[in-house]
């Protein structure tokens, strides 16, 4: 099994733990969307606590990739993900964040083929 199929793996069953209900097809394009960052302990996982992380979260993904405009519902789709994650969660993996935020937005569009 390769790297990425062993990250997907985990994203897949953190999805299905916490009965997130996102595809498989979506988890994998967004797990390929983000590159090499998934293999990084750091950079695969958001920190729910971190002000920054979560600007970082809103302008970078939400904004640019997502294409929604800034506002407090942005910052609640964030705060919502990381408590449906689990706020005591070390590992909040960015794959199942985004995945979770672009379903909320109704963005899996872009994710597929």
């Amino acid at each position: 099994m390769s790297k990425f199929d062993e990250n997907v793996a985990l994203y897949k069953a953190q999805n299905s733990e916490l009965g997130l209900g996102l595809s498989d097809e979506l988890i994998v394009a967004v797990a390929k969307s983000l590159g090499p960052s998934i293999y990084n302990a750091d950079s695969s996982k958001v920190s729910g606590s971190d002000s920054k992380e979560k600007e970082t979260v809103k302008n970078n993904f939400l904004i640019k990739k997502l294409g929604l405009k800034d506002g407090p519902e942005l910052d609640a789709a964030i705060d919502e993900a990381m408590v449906k994650l689990g706020t005591s969660n070390r590992n909040k993996y960015r794959v199942v964040v985004y995945a979770w935020l672009a379903k909320k937005f109704g963005k899996e569009s872009l994710y597929s083929k």
